[in-house]
């Protein structure tokens, strides 16, 4: 289904010039008619076989200057001054050549000498106005989808200068951005009271608290590259005042000249190691069960649970609740939230997810509706050495919170797995199978409309422990960067992709489910450490050098994101696929789970590996999980 949507989406953008192409030449002959009509008035039937004439005459001189000049290959969404000069030149030239012919003495063809400039006025109108409708169009489209789910943000500018409208126009060309400039400050008297792309200079950098408040700002953008370091730090105390986010734009002109370096815009941005596209996920419906909900987030310290928090925010949820083992990363993820959205009410509760009676205390006084459990132990090698630790953490912790979550009627229960519980070669990999294993047996006796799922995706770029934080201090140290093998290859995700697939999936519903991300092709890790080390301005094996450091225990050359027997079925979002359902044998994996935690209490590892082996199907294991 996926193939043959993207088939018809490839096919529609290939012919998209060409429908443009024929609705412009289509209006512009359209436009004749009435430029008789406008110069004739009554009576202007009369000159209908001249005005089919002239049609004709027309018609080739237009057809060759939309090709000419590739007016059906520029975008009317994004429709630019440039654009509207190319359509001018096109139908100014066109209107030449006709008045001329026009004037040509020939004795059995004459018609009025102003039918050309008139056509010509009536097809820029009609042309360019076509164009304008389409942007606005599009422009209150995003705009309103982004309202609609409570993420648009209100930017007010700090200066009025080059650097300023240029950000203002930009933001109003891409209402994508979900952002929406409400107007400048700047000190320059000249400039008070006037407008720039249509948007008014609302003051001097001293009304910034009042206006932040009056106007319900979001975000400040700080747009005055000249200016000098005291007055920029006057502006960052006032932001943080009115404590408003606050971003520093640097002048493109001083990039260009290499007076800005551009990691004084961003950092490397994790999203340019993907080697593909990022997923831009729909949120339109995930507000529906998190605007006005109480909303649980175990593991909520971590790299994709303090991300979670960050977006479930966005939809302005009842209460928040960030539930954590370690109580300086819930520390700094309540933190976060509270400089990034101070109008959410949230509580942190230090808690570990294997204590179950701590849990029903939690469950019991929030009442959640919806609970992300992000809470696992996930790093591969420290836990084939710690392999009960995997059972107590990634299966009790799972299986504790989707009991209580049936027993106090959440809503939406969102598991968060991992590509290493396909075809498991280790103890993590199994331990989070076993976890989806149980949230599957207790989405069974959920009441209908609540839907326990789980979501699998693979590594998360940035995350904590992860490959991109140990190659930049690698390369930080002048290296070597480490690599296992050369033909290490993994599926990416960034940590906001990561995050907003786990939203995606709890508004897809589908009880028992598990949703699987389309993550497009895998990447090499040996590729992804040279992209890193030339995006920090070096060299690979020059500046920096590769060393090979073998296969750790429990890793696999090659994760995968699905069984051979499970396959996938679409689901409603065409980014995210649903793996097909195996049956699942109740009395085993109590059995099992029964076991798993006798032997992991009393620490008897190679128990834990051959219990894992038999529930786990065989054709799907690895033999190294087996003792």
């Amino acid at each position: 289904m996926k193939k043959a949507f993207s088939r018809y989406q490839t096919l529609f953008d290939e012919r998209l010039p060409w429908i443009k192409y024929c609705f412009d030449l289509g209006l512009w002959v359209a436009v004749v008619p009435v430029a008789f009509w406008v110069r004739l008035e009554e009576g202007w039937e009369a000159y209908a076989p001249m005005m089919v004439t002239w049609m004709l005459i027309g018609l080739p001189v237009k057809a060759t200057v939309i090709l000419w000049l590739k007016l059906h290959r520029r975008s009317w969404h994004r429709l630019g001054v440039r654009d509207l000069f190319a359509l001018l030149l096109g139908v100014g030239g066109t209107t030449g050549v006709l008045m001329l012919v026009a004037w040509a003495p020939v004795p059995s063809f004459t018609i009025p000498r102003s039918i050309p400039l008139i056509e010509g006025m009536l097809a820029m109108l009609l042309l360019s106005g076509l164009r304008l409708g389409v942007r606005l169009w599009y422009e209150r489209l995003w705009q309103h989808a982004a309202t609609q789910v409570g993420v648009l943000r209100r930017v007010l500018i700090v200066g009025a200068g080059e650097a300023g409208t240029m950000i203002a126009r930009e933001i109003l060309r891409h209402p994508q951005a979900a952002r929406t400039p409400i107007g400048f400050l700047d000190d320059n008297p000249v400039k008070q009271r006037k407008r720039f792309v249509g948007l008014p200079v609302l003051g001097g950098i001293e009304d910034l608290p009042h206006l932040v408040k009056s106007e319900n700002i979001d975000e400040i953008m700080i747009a005055m590259p000249s200016q000098s370091g005291r007055i920029i730090r006057r502006v960052v105390e006032f932001a943080r005042m009115a404590r408003v986010e606050h971003r520093i734009i640097p002048g493109i002109y001083e990039v260009l000249s290499g007076k800005v370096s551009i990691s004084q815009i961003r950092e490397v941005d994790l999203e340019d190691l993907l080697r593909r596209e990022p997923v831009r996920l729909d949120i339109t419906h995930i507000s529906e069960y998190l605007q006005g909900k109480v909303v649980l987030v175990t593991g909520a310290g971590g790299s994709i649970g303090s991300e979670i928090v960050r977006q479930v925010a966005r939809f302005k949820p009842k209460h928040l609740v960030l539930l954590g083992r370690g109580e300086n990363s819930i520390y700094q993820s309540l933190r976060n939230l509270r400089e990034s959205n101070s109008t959410v009410e949230a509580s942190s509760v230090i808690a570990d997810v294997r204590d179950q009676r701590k849990l029903d205390y939690v469950f019991r006084t929030y009442q959640p509706d919806a609970v992300f459990h992000a809470a696992a132990h996930k790093h591969v090698p420290l836990m084939e050495m710690n392999p009960d630790e995997a059972v107590l953490n990634n299966i009790v912790g799972t299986r504790n919170v989707a009991e209580l979550a049936l027993r106090y009627g959440v809503q939406r229960l969102v598991n968060i797995s991992t590509d290493k519980a396909v075809n498991p070669s280790s103890i993590m990999g199994a331990s989070k199978r076993m976890a989806e294993y149980v949230v599957e047996w207790v989405s069974q006796r959920a009441s209908p409309g609540h839907d326990f799922v789980s979501v699998r995706f693979g590594n998360v770029l940035g995350s904590r422990g992860s490959v991109i934080p140990i190659f930049k201090e690698q390369i930080k140290k002048g290296g070597p960067v480490t690599i296992t093998d050369a033909e290490m290859k993994r599926y990416f995700m960034t940590i906001p992709e990561a995050a907003q697939l786990v939203l995606q999936a709890g508004a897809l519903g589908g009880n028992g489910n598990v949703y699987v991300l389309d993550m497009g092709e895998p990447v090499r890790i040996v590729d992804l450490a040279y992209d890193l080390i030339r995006l920090s301005g070096l060299e690979p094996e020059i500046d920096i050098p590769i060393e090979f450091s073998g296969v750790r225990p429990g890793e696999k050359l090659f994760e995968e994101l699905l069984t051979a027997e499970e396959g996938t079925e679409a689901s409603r979002h065409q980014q995210i696929y649903v793996a097909r359902k195996q049956q699942l044998d109740v009395a085993e994996l109590q059995l099992a789970l029964r076991e798993l935690i006798q032997a992991a209490e009393q620490q008897e590892a190679e128990s834990i590996r051959e219990i894992f082996a038999s529930v786990i199907p065989v054709n799907t294991i690895q033999g190294e999980l087996v003792a």
